[in-house]
């Protein structure tokens, strides 16, 4: 009897290396990719350049841009085309296009705020520029005199009351528009549609005819609330309505199931949970109107005091005073009035942050007091049970049930 012999068990444990296996990558951007992008942007302003500088009479900066992109598309479709389908390339350029014109926009607003700030540079240092009002300031005077303390005083006083009166007005037209479906819901929303592209001028002239000329009310800060209230209730609707109609009818539906009533769920359901809409809205309708001049400038006037009184008197605003300002052709109001837009921005700036730190907070987060109580209440509930089972009474009533 003959005994096979044994494989030796080196060659059994030994790895098998796998064939015809590839690592995939799971990056969006592969380097073949910026490689395309370079060349194709190279070889664009290589282009454009033998151009503009040998072969045509071209000039400008605008044009030598404007051909070297369109060359840049042309060729990064190229590029791409020798290793990519039809529906791949398009899909290539179409993301190029949009990605270039998001840095535009970025590029754009990056030079509007340093540019800016830059000019606005010999003002802002100055402390007495936030602390004291052009009463004693003329054109002629050093930017160590005088400053826009008045302005910052009036466009926070007429922001306040147009808040005060938009927000709770633009909710409800809002959740009415949503809740209450309708014909007169239907040309309620194509006014509101209407409004909001309305000039801020003629918004203007309908506070100035009716409240100043129908009414006989002075010119105020109050005058210019109700016109800034005229431009920004309009962008507060719409952006609201467009919010509230995102809620998912599953949540009422849901809350109906319960036994609540319509406006119950609406107050519990449907607004917290478009909270931070609601809150991106209002963003929206004070970026609107803490920009605007002819309203303010027909409403309220133009003063280089303070006035704290927005019923009576004059009272002037960041922008108007910015417009002011930089139409005397002295250094100084000019170099004034881009502090004054650079104020305004970082005023801009602010109301947007504690917007979102108020409204922020997504549906069903609570903030640090609000869950103290909860937790609290639960240990009152916790020792009130506790109580009634050491004394022997049932644990829930029959009221409580």
């Amino acid at each position: 009897m003959t005994i096979a012999p044994e494989r030796p068990v080196a060659a059994e444990s030994a790895p098998v290396p796998a064939v015809g296996e590839r690592r995939r990558s799971l990056t969006l951007l592969r380097a073949t990719d910026v490689y395309a992008l370079l060349a194709a942007a190279a070889a664009a302003l290589s282009l454009t350049w033998l151009l503009f500088a040998r072969l045509l009479p071209f000039s400008g900066t605008v044009g030598f841009l404007v051909v070297a992109y369109v060359l840049f598309l042309a060729l990064y479709g190229l590029v791409v085309s020798f290793d990519e389908d039809g529906p791949a390339v398009r899909d290539r350029l179409a993301a190029v296009v949009v990605q270039s014109l998001g840095l535009v926009m970025v590029v754009a607003l990056g030079f509007v705020i340093v540019f800016t700030l830059w000019e606005g540079r010999k003002a802002l240092p100055h402390l007495n520029f936030f602390t004291e009002d052009m009463a004693k300031a003329g054109p002629l005077d050093p930017l160590s005199v005088g400053g826009i303390l008045h302005a910052i005083l009036g466009t926070l006083e007429q922001i306040a009351i147009a808040l005060v009166l938009t927000v709770p007005s633009g909710m409800v037209c809002a959740v009415f528009l949503n809740e209450v479906p309708g014909r007169f819901a239907r040309f309620v929303r194509t006014v509101v549609e209407a409004m909001t592209a309305l000039p801020s001028i003629v918004a203007g002239l309908f506070i100035y005819a009716t409240v100043i000329l129908a009414l006989g009310f002075d010119r105020s800060g109050l005058a210019a609330s109700l016109a800034l209230a005229v431009m920004m209730l309009p962008i507060i609707i719409r952006a609201a309505d467009v919010v509230i109609r995102l809620v998912p009818g599953t949540l009422r539906e849901a809350s109906y199931a319960l036994g609540t009533s319509r406006w119950r769920t609406v107050w519990h359901v449907v607004l917290p949970t478009a909270r931070s809409g609601l809150t991106t809205s209002v963003i929206l309708g004070t970026a609107r109107g803490v920009g605007e001049t002819s309203p303010v400038l027909l409403t309220a006037g133009f003063t280089a005091e303070i006035n704290t009184d927005p019923l009576s008197g004059p009272q002037v605003s960041l922008p108007l005073a910015t417009f002011e300002f930089v139409k005397s052709p002295e250094p100084t109001m000019i170099a004034r009035g881009f502090g004054t837009a650079a104020v305004l921005m970082a005023l801009v700036l602010l109301l947007f942050i504690v917007a979102r730190v108020v409204g922020g907070r997504g549906a069903g987060q609570l903030t640090r007091r609000q869950e103290h109580r909860r937790v609290m209440a639960s240990r009152r509930d916790a020792e009130r049970f506790a109580a009634r089972a050491k004394s022997g009474i049932p644990r829930y009533t029959r009221s409580e049930q």
